[in-house]
């Protein structure tokens, strides 16, 4: 993981679905760590579990569809907070108040899993973007589509795939945080 930091990537979002409670909390606490003596500043955000976030003293957490509302996630994190959600349309946005940014997907179609639903495209990100959220544009994004996604509103990008499949995913995130940062 420091490899990673250590090669641009920012935030990290930990999404384990599959381990039990103490699992996770020992893969974020893991994370924190790894993430604390970074080169650049990186933020650790736990997907789903507010419980983790907190007890790991994670960066935030990113919020599903059935989960308590941002305004509480955030009370019991704190201001200084992030507090993510995911958005399959633009229209999600404007009714998701108190939150620090939203994951619009899937803007082009995955690289890591099969598509679930047809790829939203750059019109609808930039027509998201306007919402005054910070979006981060997800799916698909690879060195090919990041700049466009950026250039179309996104406040940055949100990678699986790209990073899953390499064997040193060093390489990937340095290459992806050269075409970010120009």
């Amino acid at each position: 993981m420091t490899r990673s930091f250590d090669a641009g990537v920012d935030w990290l979002q930990v999404r384990e679905r599959s381990g039990d409670t103490a699992t996770l909390l020992e893969i974020v606490d893991l994370a924190c760590s790894a993430a604390r003596p970074a080169k650049r500043p990186a933020r650790v955000i736990v997907n789903r579990r507010l419980d983790v976030a907190l007890a790991a003293g994670a960066d935030g957490v990113h919020l599903g569809f059935d989960a308590v509302p941002p305004g509480h996630a955030r009370t019991l994190l704190g201001s200084e907070a992030v507090v993510g959600f995911s958005a399959h349309a633009p229209e999600e946005l404007a009714r998701t108040p108190d939150i620090s940014y939203a994951h619009l997907a899937p803007i082009f179609d995955p690289l890591s899993k099969p598509a679930e639903r047809p790829a939203l495209g750059l019109a609808v990100l930039r027509k998201a973007a306007r919402h005054g959220v910070p979006v981060l544009a997800q799916g698909g994004i690879d060195l090919e589509h990041a700049r466009p996604a950026i250039e179309a509103g996104a406040s940055g990008v949100a990678i699986t795939g790209l990073l899953s499949s390499a064997s040193d995913p060093s390489g990937p995130a340095r290459a992806l945080r050269e075409i970010l940062d120009v």
